[in-house]
C-alpha cells in the first residue's frame, strides 16, 4: 500500500466509527467493532509514520511493514 492508499483507509475507518459512536445504542458487536476499528487505525497511522521516517533517511518506504497490534498499542503517548 501507498501513502495515499493508507490515507484513504484511515479516513474511511475514522467514518465508520463516526457512525458508529452516533448511533444511539451500541451493542456487544458495535463495541467490539469499534475496538477493531480504534486498533487498526492506529496500526496504520504507525504505518505512515515508519514510511515518513525511512523515507526521510533515504530508506524505502515500500520496506515499511504493519507492527502488530499489541505492539502499537503498547506505545507509550
Amino acid at each position: 500500500m501507498d501513502d495515499k492508499e493508507i490515507r484513504s483507509k484511515i479516513d474511511a475507518l475514522v467514518e465508520e466509527e463516526h457512525a458508529l459512536r452516533d448511533s444511539s445504542e451500541h451493542t456487544d458487536e458495535q463495541r467490539a467493532r469499534l475496538r477493531q476499528i480504534e486498533e487498526e487505525r492506529d496500526q496504520l497511522w504507525d504505518l505512515i509514520r515508519q514510511r515518513d521516517a525511512k523515507r526521510q533517511y533515504g530508506e524505502d518506504p515500500d520496506e515499511a511493514q504493519p507492527r502488530p497490534e499489541p505492539q502499537v498499542e503498547n506505545y507509550l503517548q
